[in-house]
């Protein structure tokens, strides 16, 4: 939990403190990239980092992520200019990479398959406490300290951390010689950089049919077909394909797509829409948000007692109804903006969060054996992230399209209203495509995926 602390805070926190960065640092124009570049950094090493667990143990690998993000937040913290903030940010990227899926993956190693939904819940409950925490700590060392101040609180929670897992976290690993698919990870790397850079940056810093873009998924597409062809032949594959050859890991994966896109439209969008429609302050926005990730880790919690009786998939099939539901209802209330309807919605669609994440990835780890589980979680965060991405590109293109037609431009709250409203109703229909990958999921009792390994 308090690694996993690591990534929520910095996600949280950041965001409130550019101004303050803009300001001491300037370079407006780019400071979005450091969020583009944080997340670009995560999502593509995810899978090397899944992969090499599998083959010299979790304990080294998220050390090796707390070490990273350490490095990354120290040298943030002396940044000189915006270049050099965005530079580290990729180092801090590099280390949140390690850092989340190994949390999961080792909850997976050492609690039993009832045990692990309550494990998920209290991970989840860190992004819930860091949702109010962060935003709170970095209006006030913006305010009374200093936007440094608000990096540098990564480091006592870093140490912290490494401490802990070095003195209370042991596994046992059976050596052997391993062969590490070096162009694998090289292939996986350019391509996946290449797709997720074009679709954060498509629209935004330049337009979908400028050379770059175009550059950018055309690289992004060979690097992914050479990369399929080196993983055939490989020895000891980065990202094994039978990962997308197995009914359960495949829908549980496309659960996972679907999350992330919605996931980002919430948190992009939600704000903005209560900011620039009603005026609240960016702290109330932001409780109202909260809801949503106080209801996730409530129903991951409780998912353990009810997939124990109905099996994984009618338990996530509980979770997309409630996303579906929640979701249309938001954008249904849209069109009279409410701070408690936003609030009670995403709440709702948090529980339905809760109810598809844990037991879709319980699901996944547990039909797997420990040598293959870290590839296993690691892909599903992975797809996560690479829905994220793609929310980010679709959802802004449907609001940049309405914003750029209204008479008021950006500022003019009908604009914002009828964006928001779009968007959100972009996610419902996004909840409601997950319900086909949760209807797909193989009818299983935990006792039968637990089985899983010896038939693998």
């Amino acid at each position: 939990m308090v690694t996993t602390g690591l990534v929520a805070i910095d996600a949280t926190i950041l965001a409130t403190a550019v101004p303050s960065i803009v300001a001491d640092l300037g370079g407006f124009s780019a400071f979005p990239w450091l969020f583009s570049i944080y997340l670009l950094a995560q999502a593509v090493s995810v899978p090397i980092y899944a992969k090499l667990s599998d083959t010299v143990g979790r304990k080294p690998i998220i050390l090796i992520g707390v070490g990273l993000f350490l490095l990354g937040s120290v040298l943030c913290g002396f940044a000189w200019s915006m270049p050099a903030l965005i530079a580290f940010r990729a180092i801090q990227g590099l280390g949140a990479g390690a850092v989340q899926p190994m949390a999961i993956t080792i909850a997976g190693d050492i609690y039993t398959v009832a045990e692990r939904a309550k494990t998920q819940g209290y991970l989840a409950s860190v992004w819930a406490i860091s949702s109010v925490v962060g935003p709170t700590l970095g209006g006030v060392f913006s305010e009374f300290v200093s936007w440094r101040g608000i990096i540098f609180v990564n480091v006592p929670l870093c140490i912290l951390s490494g401490w802990m897992l070095i003195t209370r976290f042991h596994e046992k690993i059976e050596k052997r010689e391993h062969t590490i698919d070096y162009a694998g990870a090289i292939l996986l790397t350019v391509g996946m950089s290449s797709i997720i850079l074009g679709l954060l940056e498509g629209g935004q810093a330049w337009a979908w049919n400028a050379p770059e873009s175009i550059g950018a998924f055309v690289l992004g597409g060979a690097a992914l077909v050479a990369f399929v062809f080196v993983e055939k032949r490989a020895a000891e594959p980065i990202l094994p394909l039978w990962v997308f050859s197995r009914r359960l890991l495949i829908t549980t994966t496309v659960l996972a797509l679907g999350v992330g896109a919605m996931l980002i439209g919430l948190t992009s969008y939600v704000p903005t829409y209560l900011e620039g429609s009603i005026g609240v302050s960016p702290l109330i926005s932001g409780l109202a948000l909260a809801a949503l990730t106080i209801g996730w880790p409530v129903s991951a919690s409780l998912s353990g007692r009810i997939y124990t009786r109905i099996g994984f998939r009618s338990t996530v099939l509980i979770g997309v109804v409630l996303a579906v539901i929640g979701s249309i209802a938001l954008a249904l209330v849209s069109a009279t903006p409410s701070v408690v309807a936003v609030a009670v919605v995403c709440f709702v669609i948090g529980l339905g969060f809760g109810f598809i994440n844990a037991p879709g990835i319980i699901a996944a780890q547990s039909s797997v054996p420990w040598h293959e589980r870290g590839v296993v979680t690691g892909t599903n965060l992975f797809a996560r992230s690479i829905g994220s991405a793609v929310g980010v590109a679709v959802f802004g293109a449907i609001a940049n399209g309405i914003l750029d037609q209204a008479p008021g431009g950006e500022l003019d709250p009908d604009a914002i209203i009828a964006a928001s409203g779009a968007v959100f109703t972009a996610v419902a229909i996004c909840a409601a495509l997950t319900i086909a990958a949760g209807l797909l999921m193989p009818r299983s009792r935990v006792e039968d995926v637990e089985l899983a390994p010896a038939q693998n």
